[in-house]
């Protein structure tokens, strides 16, 4: 972003969480703003597990964590937020969705500032709640003078995003920093530790232990495939996965390793020979651990789901897409991969030079900013309702 020119506009990012919450929205917000405070003034507001509001500088980047007074199907409910969005009256109020009540909080702030919209994903779950709350989320949306999705498919098979102008969409990939998972030494050292304790063919997965991550699938594809299974992440289905893969009579080679620094994440990553992304409904929208697994050359095994995980890994040129559920679909791929070097290898260099193309972190928010200097300057299309 070196070459980007400083504007003086004020941008209010709102967001569920802040790092160093790992997850991938959270590690997207995180590559953007820290880029985009280079370039405009910028503040980040999102919610604190607990009551008390901290705000701190990470990186640069002035983030304020709100103290939370419930959580409902989800949703942290912040009751400051449209006081604080009030007061501070932005020139661009940049939500990230989904989040109702940053929505709410935006109408009841009175709508400071030009809207613009990080759509991730839909509410797909929680569907009392999206039919209570459907009409402001697509009065809101008409609102936004821009959305900006991850990939053509987030708008494909969004009913919400399908109502609107198809000009106000603007597809804007999800980037990294290649450059920090490059193998170094002492990476290479670990990985091949990693190797040592957990059994080759090495698979792996990251990701939270929760009901879209399909999981389950990977450990019942595991009886008919050979090598060890490496799990890095935690959530609620934990203590079920595990007496799952007692029970398959896999527990021996499915290694569950909880949160791990980023180091060690790395250094799994060069040491897999697969990655894999079983999840099983478009709660997962992007899949942002692909183009980690890219990164490294490893080519990944992930699951057709309407959503943009199989626009991210395409099939025969980075990895193989599979339907989603179907653990004997996952297995022969998996273990077609494990068998052929030479198709792992040759899908491996295909998938890092995929992401040096195209997902970059600074080419992100060189787009993202172009975003805001098209509607400050009147170019964008004006939101209504």
């Amino acid at each position: 972003m070196a070459e980007v020119g400083v504007a003086m506009w004020h941008v209010v990012h709102i967001g569920k969480y802040y790092w160093p919450y790992q997850r991938g929205i959270e590690t997207h917000l995180r590559l953007l703003c820290e880029r985009l405070v280079e370039a405009v003034e910028l503040d980040v507001i999102v919610a604190q597990e607990g009551w008390r509001t901290v705000r701190e500088e990470i990186n640069g980047v002035r983030v304020m964590r709100l103290g939370r007074l419930v959580e409902i199907s989800g949703t942290s409910i912040c009751a400051s937020l449209p006081f604080i969005l009030r007061r501070m009256r932005p020139e661009i109020v940049h939500v990230h969705l989904p989040n109702p009540w940053a929505e709410w909080s935006y109408f009841l702030a009175g709508a400071p500032g030009r809207l613009v919209v990080s759509f991730h994903s839909d509410i797909i779950r929680q569907k009392v709640l999206l039919r209570l709350h459907a009409p402001l989320h697509r009065r809101f949306l008409r609102r936004a003078e821009r959305v900006i999705v991850a990939t053509p498919r987030h708008v494909e098979h969004s009913p919400f995003l399908s109502e609107l102008p198809a000009e106000r969409c603007t597809v804007i990939p999800y980037g990294i920093e290649v450059r920090e998972f490059e193998l170094t030494r002492a990476r290479a050292e670990r990985a091949e530790a990693m190797r040592r304790e957990y059994g080759v063919p090495m698979i792996l997965f990251v990701g939270q232990l929760v009901y879209y991550k399909g999981v389950e699938v990977l450990l019942r594809a595991m009886r008919e495939v050979e090598g060890g299974a490496v799990i890095i992440g935690r959530g609620p289905l934990e203590g079920k996965l595990r007496r799952m893969a007692r029970e398959l009579g896999v527990s021996d080679r499915v290694h569950f390793l909880g949160y791990v620094d980023e180091e060690e994440l790395r250094a799994a990553y060069h040491a897999c020979d697969v990655f894999c992304l079983p999840s099983t409904y478009r709660s997962e929208a992007f899949g942002v651990v692909q183009l980690e697994a890219f990164a490294c050359g490893k080519p990944v095994v992930s699951t057709d789901l309407a959503s943009g995980v199989p626009w991210v890994n395409r099939d025969g040129e980075t990895g193989i897409v599979v339907p989603p559920g179907d653990s004997g679909a996952l297995g022969r791929a998996l273990r077609r991969l494990i068998e052929d070097e030479g198709l792992r290898e040759e899908l491996g260099r295909r998938a890092r030079a995929r992401v040096l193309a195209e997902f970059q972190a600074d080419e992100m928010a060189r787009r993202t900013l172009a975003v805001y200097e098209e509607i400050m300057r009147g170019n964008g299309m004006r939101g209504g309702e």
